[in-house]
């Protein structure tokens, strides 16, 4: 989200998260300022996430603590060891990585309280193989990206059974701008899937407990 008026706009239709890229080089990077005002603005108990590439992880707890943010998302290379250390800080994490990144093997073990697998280029809006997504391994929340719009993400859902998607690009009129009508086509058949996999016995993956978004009150 780059503005106070899509971030209510998607909050309206019934999305579960908003996103705020710091980033630096994103086309959607926004301050710390202008989410700190934008944050205070949206209904109490939205889950904001404040999302980040290889940033110092002082600067992260910082950054997400200071503006009331409820977690973190860290979409570069950052060692488990700075995963840790932020994680201890903050009310979750998710960690990105890269569809077919060998590091994806050991997240199981990581302290992430969910995986997100995009594309090779985060951000590019390109939809990557999807049977990459396939070889995460088991007892562990995965969010899926990369190039998801209204008309694939369906088959995203079907194809890989992910605990949730994630959207910037595909539901967009402009970089950094959301179109409404596509936002919402977006979350209504994103849901009408994942109410399909629930028809069909789709659970939390083995030995992880359900997760609540609002952790803490913020």
């Amino acid at each position: 989200m780059t503005s106070e008026e899509d971030a209510l706009l998607a909050v309206a239709l019934g999305a579960d998260a908003v996103g705020f890229i710091f980033a630096p080089g994103s086309t959607r990077q926004v301050t710390p300022e202008a989410v700190k005002q934008i944050a205070k603005r949206l209904p109490h108990g939205v889950v904001t996430v404040g999302v980040f590439r290889d940033e110092r992880p002082e600067r992260v707890v910082e950054i997400v603590n200071g503006i009331g943010l409820a977690g973190a998302q860290l979409h570069g290379r950052e060692p488990i060891s700075e995963v840790r250390w932020i994680r201890k800080r903050v009310q979750f994490v998710i960690q990105g990585f890269a569809a077919g990144d060998p590091a994806v093997a050991a997240a199981a073990n990581g302290p992430a309280d969910v995986m997100l697998i995009d594309s090779p280029e985060p951000g590019s809006g390109q939809v990557f193989d999807w049977s990459l997504a396939e070889g995460a391994p088991g007892g562990v929340r995965l969010l899926v990206a990369g190039g998801l719009t209204p008309d694939n993400v369906a088959a995203a859902i079907a194809r890989v059974r992910p605990w949730g998607v994630d959207v910037a690009s595909g539901v967009e009129s402009a970089p950094g701008r959301k179109d409404p009508r596509k936002l919402r086509r977006f979350i209504e058949t994103a849901r009408s899937a994942g109410a399909d996999l629930a028809e069909n016995g789709f659970r939390e993956p083995e030995g992880v407990e359900p997760f609540d978004w609002a952790v803490e009150e913020l």
